[in-house]
């Protein structure tokens, strides 16, 4: 059994209320506050990735068209993707820094507080 696992079984160590705090209220809104943004997100994502794929396999003339000498409407949704991958990740840490952290950061405290 490894140190951190001995932390959750033995008593008076930090992780022995780990149940409690499982099912304290503050950590179902953690938890919902977590799925509320990151579930969301995944769906537009993956659907917008799979926009990507089905209209580069079934509109090649729309993909193909062009805009600025070699650079067309296909290569400008690919590149799309990086952009808004990096929105994603940009607006998580936002969302988290506002909605997450402060209740993690409680939670936390509240387990360390208690340990001692």
């Amino acid at each position: 059994m490894s140190t951190s696992d001995q932390d959750l079984v033995d008593e008076g160590g930090p992780g022995d209320n780990w149940q409690q705090v499982q099912a304290s209220p503050e950590f179902a809104q953690l938890r919902r506050r977590l799925r509320t943004f990151v579930f969301p997100m995944t769906v537009l994502f993956l659907l917008w990735y799979l926009v990507y794929v089905l209209l580069a396999d079934y509109a090649h003339g729309f993909m193909s068209v062009k805009l600025i000498g070699n650079f067309n409407v296909g290569l400008l949704i690919g590149l799309l993707q990086f952009v808004s991958t990096f929105l994603i990740t940009w607006l998580y840490v936002r969302y988290a820094n506002r909605k997450l952290d402060p209740v993690a950061d409680k939670l936390r405290a509240d387990i360390e507080g208690g340990a001692q």
